[in-house]
């Protein structure tokens, strides 16, 4: 038991090494060349381009990584898919909804309340979504992910509507001081004093793993959770919270980022299983790693050009999603 336990610490410190790994590199890739060497002898221009533009772009990656991987990771527990997930469950589309009310009822308004209007529609869609599949007569594991598609579509028409209605389509993929796309994930315009926001997904992180256990026991059904003496409604609720507001953090700090929370927990848990406290840790590094690793060959692919992370993420993770899709079939 002690070698076993000693293997899968020593496997989560390989992950933690990768991801610190990756994030050095991530800092010393861009346009401007910088040298390990040169920010070790304080070279002045340097160092201020890593303190305003690499550190906040790095940390960005890192904290967008692990926090959607989380969230797709309770949103499985929560319905009980594997197929389910941000992008699979129209949470990602309502995010873009809040925005998007932001931008035509206070368009002047700073990203704090673009964040807060996103996370009550975020919230308010995620109820909904689960009281549809709650619904469903036929709960296979490709229909409800395909429902979660349609009930995201239907969200984007309503946000396609009244972005043409009101004449501010080419204004739709602004925030951050109309200084980034939200309908495309990108950390290009990442800066210090704009990305401040995805910190609040760490609070999010923490709550997951506190609850983890309880989120376990409700990705068994509903009747065990209450035959059990756990209050099923409010664990499930937590979740949704822990979601939504990591969600719309991220999405009103660096964009739309589709398949991250579908593929990293389901590699993890082919490998490790469906506890979720124990897998947690695993899915929250390999979640970054993945990220980092993504976004360091959008940046060298077309270089001194980049591939926004979203069409790089979206090509991969939706390849992925296919993949699953066929050998669950």
């Amino acid at each position: 038991m002690n070698v076993i336990k000693n293997y899968n610490t020593l496997k989560l410190f390989g992950l933690a090494a990768l991801v610190l790994v990756l994030a050095i590199v991530s800092l010393f890739i861009g346009v401007k060349n910088i040298s390990p060497l040169q920010v070790l002898n304080w070279n002045k221009q340097e160092v201020m381009l890593l303190t305003i533009s690499r550190f906040p772009r790095t940390i960005a990656l890192v904290i967008t990584g692990v926090g959607m991987s989380i969230c797709g990771l309770i949103m499985q527990q929560i319905t009980q898919n594997k197929f389910v997930s941000p992008t699979t469950s129209g949470s990602l589309d309502a995010a873009k909804l809040g925005i998007l009310t932001t931008l035509i009822v206070i368009p002047q308004e700073q990203a704090l309340v673009k964040l807060i209007v996103s996370f009550l529609v975020t919230f308010s869609a995620s109820l909904l979504f689960i009281k549809i599949i709650n619904n469903l007569k036929h709960k296979s594991i490709v229909f409800v992910p395909i429902v979660g598609l349609l009930f995201g579509g239907i969200i984007n028409s309503i946000t396609s509507f009244f972005a043409y209605k009101f004449n501010i389509v080419q204004d739709v993929g602004a925030t951050r001081d109309m200084s980034g796309s939200w309908l495309m994930g990108d950390f290009s315009g990442i800066l210090q004093g704009n990305y401040e926001a995805v910190y609040l997904c760490l609070p999010a992180v923490v709550i997951t793993y506190v609850y983890a256990s309880k989120f376990t026991v409700i990705g068994m059904g509903k009747e065990v959770s209450l035959n059990l003496g756990l209050n099923y409604s409010s664990v499930l609720n937590i979740g949704l919270l822990c979601v939504s507001l990591t969600i719309s953090a991220i999405v009103v700090t660096v964009g739309i980022i589709p398949f991250l929370g579908l593929v990293i927990p389901n590699i993890i848990s082919h490998f490790k299983g469906d506890n979720l406290k124990a897998t947690l840790p695993y899915t929250a590094l390999f979640g970054a790693a993945f990220l980092l690793v993504c976004d360091i060959i959008g940046r060298l692919i077309i270089f001194p050009f980049e591939v926004p992370i979203g069409l790089m993420i979206g090509l991969v993770g939706g390849f992925s999603f296919l993949i699953l899709l066929i050998k669950k079939q």
